[in-house]
């Protein structure tokens, strides 16, 4: 959604991201401690204040100021069974609030959120509808009446006013199969209800149903499932399944048709639907997201004189799956990921800018970029790859018979590079493609390699509870110098101090340690799930990421006792 006309806002993860276009730089909310993940949000109309919904053990709903991005409130419903808010809306004035819980209870609320006080609760379900099995998507407040909520769902369509601390409902309309998957309200004070049909519905806002659309796209008039719909000043735009907008006019000069279907806009991947949209407030440009998380934008105004009209990627494209691997380049501001969507990226962190994207026929596993960033190293489920990274490509040159490599690492001074097979690290030259040795020891898996700051040592982790202190400046020995084995563990990685004296492993369920001489000295408490960890390059500042908590990080001091 818009802010301003620089200034957009949208999740991603566990933050809310304040996006400016022109300078290119975030601002972050943070979801709180305890959050499952966002469900839903709201900007009020004079774009003061945003309303985010999260998921936990109760549902939440928290105002933050835009200005500051400070929390102003937190609304809870302690006495509900359901976990989460399914939709929000705030009015024009940014006064009052709406919220919508989610399946057992479909409890709508109608707050004065700065009180924190609920002026009146209802079931937007009756029922027979409970019955039915019907399910609530939406719900909003009239821009132009405060007292006037709609609320739409599966077989649903209802609008409520509030009177005398009570909601009652004002207008219904009975669709028992009808799926109404969005709605918005216009500048004139209608509603456009979209279905998963492809009809669109206008309403009076007395719940008066003044015209019913059919949504068709292409020559062949192929029904399109519409599930999002957004107003501006000259009608409203639909977004649909398939990868396609419509635009539709007011026609004032009209009796027989209230809107004419004017242009229609599409994506490259057809096979994606648009899940939300946003119109600029100079109504210059159109922003959509898509269910494989990507943001297009178009610009309308050059949109009216193309034959045709296609969205391109808003700022960059994204995953759009789970990312698998990651690694950083020493001498240039780049950052290579892989993703479970099969594609290769390499990202550029100073100017936030994504350089290459490249997709391929399978998955890639593990990751790692050579320190002159002209290389990557890519685990594949038959091989292990050596590619060039080009202009416009990523090529592969060089193969190697490492089946299914989850673990992979350039050495700091790039002339080597460790791969784990199985339970076994090989270490290769760069430059002739050499097995120079294979480190061998673990009894399971290895899911963790780090080279020290000279590249004298490795440091290994395994799912067996061993690591490993690997000494490499006789490779024809690799004498182990140092071990740590506690059976009922299962490591998922390791670092060392630039020194290489004092290792730092993680394992999910248990203290993060501090390992000295082979012997643990010190056991650092977490009620998270620790995944990860790296140490800054001074040595004196480690980094844990965690599993549930995904947008914090656990700070320490790891030279303290």
């Amino acid at each position: 959604m818009y802010l301003d006309e620089q200034t957009i806002l949208y999740p991603a993860g566990s933050n809310a991201i304040l996006y400016n276009t022109e300078n290119k730089t975030q601002r972050f909310i943070p979801a709180t401690e305890k959050s499952e993940g966002m469900t839903a949000m709201t900007v009020g109309g004079n774009k003061r204040f945003v309303a985010i919904a999260e998921r936990g053990e109760k549902p939440v709903c928290i105002v933050y100021d835009l200005h500051t991005l400070r929390r102003r409130k937190t609304l809870a419903m302690p006495d509900v069974e359901a976990k989460e808010f399914i939709s929000v809306g705030f009015s024009a004035d940014s006064k009052f609030l709406v919220t919508q819980t989610g399946a057992p209870d479909w409890m709508l609320h109608y707050w004065s959120w700065e009180k924190s006080k609920t002026f009146a609760s209802g079931n937007a379900k009756d029922n027979k509808e409970n019955l039915l099995g019907a399910v609530v998507y939406q719900v909003s407040i009239n821009p132009t009446d405060s007292t006037q909520i709609c609320c739409i769902g599966n077989g649903i369509f209802k609008i409520f006013r509030y009177q005398e601390g009570v909601l009652k409902t004002v207008g219904v309309q009975k669709f028992d199969y009808k799926n109404f998957t969005a709605h918005t309200w216009t500048p004139d004070d209608r509603i456009i209800a979209g279905t998963e049909d492809g009809k669109i519905y206008v309403f009076e806002s007395n719940g008066e149903l003044k015209a019913e659309i059919q949504h068709t796209h292409g020559a062949n008039m192929v029904p399109r499932a519409i599930y999002c719909v957004a107003a501006f000043s000259k009608g409203f735009v639909v977004g649909c399944a398939g990868g396609m907008a419509a635009i539709s006019q007011g026609q004032s000069n009209s009796q027989r048709e209230m809107y004419r279907k004017s242009r229609e806009y599409t994506l490259l991947d057809e096979n994606v639907r648009i899940t939300n949209m946003a119109v600029s407030p100079s109504e210059d440009t159109l922003l959509c997201t898509t269910d494989n998380c990507q943001i297009n934008s178009i610009s309308l105004a050059n949109a009216e004189v193309q034959e045709e009209a296609r969205f391109d990627s808003f700022a960059q494209p994204f995953h759009h799956n789970q990312i698998t691997g990651m690694d950083t380049c020493i001498r240039k501001p780049l950052i290579v990921t892989c993703s479970s969507d099969r594609s290769i990226r390499v990202w550029n962190y100073l100017e936030t800018t994504s350089e290459l994207v490249k997709y391929f026929p399978e998955e890639a596993f593990s990751v790692a970029m050579h320190p002159s960033g002209l290389y990557i190293l890519v685990g594949f489920s038959d091989k292990l790859r050596l590619m060039n990274l080009l202009i416009d490509d990523i090529r592969p040159f060089r193969e190697f018979t490492i089946r299914g490599c989850r673990e992979c690492r350039f050495s700091n001074g790039g002339q080597y590079f460790a791969a784990v097979h199985g339970n076994t690290i090989q270490i290769y030259s760069t430059w002739n493609f050499d097995n120079l040795g294979n480190l061998k020891g673990h009894n399971g898996k290895v899911r963790s390699i780090y080279w020290t700051a000279d590249d004298s040592k490795i440091i290994s982790a395994g799912v067996d509870g061993a690591i490993y202190d690997w000494s490499l400046r006789d490779l024809s020995g690799h004498a182990r110098e140092g071990e740590s084995i506690l059976k009922s563990c299962s490591y998922s990685c390791a670092c060392a101090t630039p020194d290489g004296k004092t290792i730092l492993p993680l394992e999910a369920t248990r203290p993060s340690r501090k390992i000295i001489d082979s012997q643990i000295v010190r056991e650092l408490e977490s009620d998270c799930v620790l995944t990860q960890v790296a140490l800054s390059h001074s040595g004196r500042m480690m980094f844990v990421g965690m599993h549930a908590c995904a947008a914090d990080a656990c700070l320490c001091n790891s030279n303290a006792r």
